[in-house]
């Protein structure tokens, strides 16, 4: 006789453990977790955040001297990639008043991550990522408006929100800059805190940053959308209020770390 055949099953896959269903306000509670943090310690805090805006105008004259300032819009936004690597003083007062500590700006600038220089390492790689989408931008405004000598920062400016060719290249470099933004957002957002408190290679931080990202997509995309609102913010006070959101943002984000890595202070 003919033996019965098997009973096929659904492949059973291993339960996550990166996954924590929390909802999308569990970002309001990081942002306001990260104001608590900037009211305990406003001074060095503070402090941090104006040396970052000493920082940003340095970059924005360096292409305003270099005839590069067109790419002052997608430098902004790449800030959004090196943001949290900028932030290790921040990750360091946070995680110092969790041990019921304080840190002085010097700790804060001298932090010493338990994964040494795979931060380095981690920093360099999203660096690589700004310069790449700089180029691409540069790239792209070359796809819209030729090869022509670039006109200049104001007449690009009326370039791009005049003419059709501009509008064009708002959407497409809104569309792919969104996407650098949101690869780079995944890959950066828990690696730099993880690297900061456990021994780990850059590279698996990375990728296990982008997969805890991936399976707590509601907390992070609205952590997302705080982020791009403080960074509209500081931009329409021209970078002033970045003294105040990044300081914020900076401590909350290592409480989306402590709330998805749970990882020991």
């Amino acid at each position: 006789m003919l033996e019965p055949l098997p009973t096929l099953r659904q492949p059973q896959r291993p339960a996550t453990t990166l996954a924590r269903g929390l909802p999308a306000d569990a970002a309001l509670d990081w942002l306001a977790a990260g104001w608590r943090d900037l009211r305990a310690a406003p001074r060095p805090s503070l402090v941090y955040g104006a040396f970052l805006v000493l920082v940003s105008y340095a970059v924005l004259g360096g292409l305003w001297a270099t005839g590069l300032l067109h790419l002052a819009l997608p430098a902004i936004s790449g800030f959004l990639i090196v943001g949290p690597f900028l932030a290790i003083g921040l990750y360091e007062q946070s995680r110092r008043r969790e041990m019921g500590e304080s840190a002085t700006l010097a700790q804060m600038i001298l932090a010493r991550p338990a994964s040494g220089a795979q931060l380095a390492y981690a920093g360099l790689l999203l660096g690589l990522l700004v310069l790449f989408w700089l180029r691409a931008a540069d790239l792209l405004y070359a796809l819209f408006f030729g090869m022509a000598p670039y006109p200049g920062g104001g007449d690009a400016l009326v370039n791009v929100l005049t003419t059709g060719s501009g509008w064009g290249l708002l959407v497409v470099g809104t569309v792919v800059g969104g996407l650098f933004a949101a690869f780079a957002f995944a890959l950066s957002l828990f690696s730099v805190p993880m690297l900061m408190v456990e021994r780990r290679d850059a590279l698996t931080a990375m990728g296990l940053s982008f997969a805890m990202t991936t399976h707590n997509l509601a907390p992070c995309l609205a952590w997302g959308a705080i982020i791009a609102a403080g960074m509209g913010l500081a931009a329409a006070t021209g970078l002033l209020a970045l003294v105040v959101v990044f300081p914020v943002l900076g401590h909350g984000t290592w409480h989306a770390w402590r709330a998805i890595g749970g990882a020991a202070p």
